[in-house]
């Protein structure tokens, strides 16, 4: 046998027994290689042992994949800040796979379905979509898995808090790290109060709720004058849809207008002002909340012959007398004795104080219009001796005193019974009416149409028959006006369910596809 280095002089060691090339002292390979014979009756091999992985290897097939499936945990468990939970995952695996764990893609989303599971149970809060994105799977494809973990395991997961899905993301923000903790501390008051809000107006009744959670936290951005908290940031940390939160967020925003109609000076809140106004409008509903349901006495007990007589003597130093509207100017005076003032001993009095909305309304005038002259020159008033509060009404703390219920994280049914100054009906049901008032036009507006063909005598001679769907229907803002003569796709279909005798209370709903599958192609059908 010859060495490599082309030597053919070798001598065998006396020690190992392998051939040595005598010229440059190389083992020699194959020197003592023994050919494995006679199938699974031979000989066992010296390295490879059969049934066990790797080479050499001391783990068995089970043993390295259960290993690495714990590994993968461990992993997930802490991208996901939920170390503290990683046994309560393992162990909940565990029994799911009867202690075969897995390995694969189905694997990973097993990982999150019981990652949400084990949080959900602890009162925890975790989205599903942040779960999601860590283990690399649909939203839909988790949810379907954690609804086979909750039915195996038989368990009953408490309601998902949308407060405390808000409390969880602001203290997780990063981009609150620079903010002060009193700051933060009313931060976090204000949006639960919000949230709450919300789901007292039914902004989150078969809705998910990330959405609802960042409008209200790029609301309180704006109102507190935190920078970084613009609506498509915020979504992006929430992993949620921004179309969907600019649409909750303007939901949101239309609310509050509604409640603002209720000041005296509502009529000029309109979308795009309502947050200069904001702190009037929170400040209301706040005291809305606090009175005890049915109407009866207010839960923070104030006199309020002192609250009038107090603002009516703020009210002078804004002004002189001669602006006053006439017949009001009596209240204005700060240096009258309280008692020349109507007295209020109940809420049916009230009326005795004889101020007009106009006069309230000139009076919060002159008080905005002061605040935006101090603005431009950048210094505040003294009045009366005191030097006036910030200029920036949505800056100011005084509005915000943060002693209602509804700063609290509440039950849905403590939510229903406050009282915070509006009561409106689902969005998700008024759209769904109107969508259906839509569609009993378009239906009365077919039956015309199938009338004048199949009986034109019944037609009007003045033309009044010559009626569609698109006469009825009102279009967007941004869409143009559809011509008289024009019928769409839907008024087709609807015509062809007509004539095949579907009811019409089955059309406005507005199923088509199914109808259509039912009743006209497979209407030859048994």
């Amino acid at each position: 046998m010859s060495c490599k280095c082309g030597s053919h002089s070798t001598f065998r060691d006396d020690v190992t027994g392998n051939l040595v090339c005598s010229k440059c002292y190389t083992v020699l390979d194959f020197d003592n290689y023994e050919a494995q014979i006679g199938g699974i009756t031979g000989p066992k091999g010296s390295n490879i042992h059969i049934g066990y992985a790797g080479t050499g290897s001391l783990f068995s097939y089970k043993d390295k994949k259960i290993f690495q499936a714990k590994t993968l945990i461990h992993e997930y468990t802490l991208n996901l800040n939920i170390s503290y939970s990683e046994s309560d995952v393992t162990s909940m695996i565990n029994e799911i796979t009867e202690g075969q764990f897995g390995q694969g893609d189905w694997f990973n989303v097993l990982i999150g379905a019981c990652s949400y599971v084990v949080m959900r149970r602890d009162n925890r809060f975790l989205p599903a979509a942040e779960v999601a994105e860590v283990v690399g799977c649909d939203v839909y494809e988790l949810g379907r898995m954690i609804a086979r973990v909750v039915k195996f395991l038989n368990l009953s997961l408490p309601k998902v808090s949308i407060a405390g899905l808000f409390e969880r993301e602001l203290n997780n923000s990063m981009r609150l790290e620079n903010v002060d903790e009193e700051k933060k501390e009313r931060m976090m008051k204000q949006g639960i109060f919000l949230v709450n809000c919300a789901v007292k107006w039914f902004l989150t009744t078969g809705r998910r709720p990330l959405p609802v959670v960042a409008a209200v936290m790029a609301f309180v951005g704006e109102l507190n004058g935190v920078e970084g908290l613009k609506i498509e940031d915020v979504a992006k940390n929430f992993h949620a849809v921004v179309s969907t939160c600019k649409l909750r967020y303007k939901e949101l925003l239309e609310a509050l207008v509604k409640v603002a109609q209720m000041l005296p000076w509502g009529k000029d809140v309109t979308v795009k002002n309502v947050v200069k106004y904001v702190p009037f409008v929170i400040r209301y509903m706040e005291m809305k909340s606090m009175e005890a349901p049915g109407g009866g006495e207010r839960g923070e007990k104030f006199d309020l012959d002192d609250v009038v007589t107090e603002c009516l003597q703020k009210v002078a130093a804004y002004g002189d007398d001669e602006n006053y509207i006439e017949g009001n100017s009596q209240y204005f005076e700060g240096g009258r004795d309280r008692s020349d003032f109507p007295r209020v001993s109940n809420d049916n009095d009230i009326d005795n104080l004889k101020l007009s909305h106009e006069c309230l309304s000139l009076i919060y005038t002159k008080f905005l219009n002061e605040v935006d002259d101090d603005r431009l020159k950048g210094k505040g008033r003294k009045v009366h001796g005191r030097k006036s509060r910030g200029l920036e009404l949505h800056a100011c703390k005084d509005w915000w005193s943060g002693k209602s219920e509804f700063s609290k994280k509440l039950l849905l049914k403590q939510i229903l019974e406050k009282e915070i100054g509006l009561d409106v009906m689902p969005p998700s049901f008024i759209a769904g009416c109107k969508y259906n008032e839509r569609r009993r036009k378009k239906i009365n507006a077919a039956k015309v149409r199938i009338d004048k063909i199949m009986d034109p005598s019944k037609t009007s001679s003045d033309g009044s028959g010559n009626f569609n769907s698109s006469e009825v229907i009102c279009a967007g803002k941004k869409r143009k006006r559809r011509q008289s003569s024009e019928i769409d796709w839907e008024d087709f279909v609807i015509e062809a369910l007509l004539l095949h005798r579907v009811k019409e209370e089955d059309i406005e709903k507005g199923h088509y596809k199914a109808l259509l599958g039912l009743h006209v192609f497979n209407s030859g059908m048994v």
